[in-house]
């Protein structure tokens, strides 16, 4: 009888050590900022990320690439984005119900100056977004300028140490001859470029040349600058400046095809070709 009133009593005493031990630790303590995914803690800092969301008509500038600054100050992340005009006027973190409660407190905007490719530049609206974990999509809703309001899911992921979001962009490679792909944007849809193509760097300065699938390109303007073909027959053939690769790049292209010269805007975006 006293050994199953011991045994009893043992079993007792082990089920409450281990409830205890559960109950009383949380696994956060003196932890950094981390996605709830298993992503690395992110020690106090500036981080350049991806900022995406489920909706083309509320993402980052073009002119950023899909880019925001993370900052993360005493475990809490906050990530900065610059949006494409000032037609979105106010952000809330959490969904469109909940932000026209009274008391909701919505994010104010920033104004931002974008400088584009071609060297234009525009103020635009930004927003300081709380960030719960990365990887993670989450609800952040908009209100425009019509008065409307829209909720959206929203991901913030791929943290690299930094506050310049062109960093890794910048062509920063060695001289010689390299492979690119090109991908075209702009005009009627009707024209192409060659890809892959010749990207050559000469003392830190790197050139594209840009194939037409036309023979009917008679000047291509890169920040301004004329370029002229470089053959005399065949497809219209160019050697443009190039400083970005993984980001859209503004030009121009005089094409003589029609009743009457017309210069197209396009973007062409180069990603070095693996191997390299």
């Amino acid at each position: 009888m006293k050994k199953s009133v011991l045994a009893i009593l043992a079993a007792f005493l082990i089920i409450a050590a281990i409830t205890v031990t559960g109950c009383g630790s949380t696994g956060t303590e003196g932890s950094s900022a981390s996605s709830e995914t298993g992503t690395a803690p992110l020690n106090d800092g500036t981080y350049v990320v991806d900022f995406t969301t489920d909706h083309a008509m509320f993402h980052v500038n073009d002119a950023n690439n899909n880019k925001g600054i993370l900052t993360v100050k005493d475990g809490k992340m906050t990530v900065h984005v610059s949006l494409q005009s000032k037609k979105i006027i106010n952000l809330f973190y959490g969904n469109k119900e909940d932000a026209q409660k009274e008391g909701a407190e919505l994010i104010q905007p920033t104004e931002d100056e974008i400088t584009y490719s071609d060297g234009y530049t525009e103020t635009v609206y930004g927003f300081d977004i709380p960030v719960p974990a990365l990887d993670e999509p989450y609800e952040v809703s908009l209100i425009g300028t019509h008065g409307n309001w829209y909720t959206h899911e929203v991901t913030v992921s791929n943290p690299v140490p930094g506050d310049d979001i062109f960093a890794g962009s910048y062509i920063t490679l060695p001289d010689g001859d390299y492979e690119v792909e090109v991908a075209l944007e702009g005009g009627t849809g009707k024209a192409s470029v060659e890809s892959p193509t010749k990207m050559f760097v000469r003392n830190g300065n790197a050139k594209l040349t840009v194939v037409w699938s036309s023979e009917y390109y008679d000047y291509m303007l890169v920040n301004d600058e004329r370029f002229d073909p470089v053959n005399t027959e065949g497809n219209s053939t160019f050697e443009i400046p190039i400083d970005r690769l993984n980001v859209p790049i503004t030009v121009i292209a005089d094409t003589t095809a029609m009743s009457e010269p017309h210069e197209i805007e396009y973007k062409l975006t180069c990603t070095l070709v693996e191997g390299q």
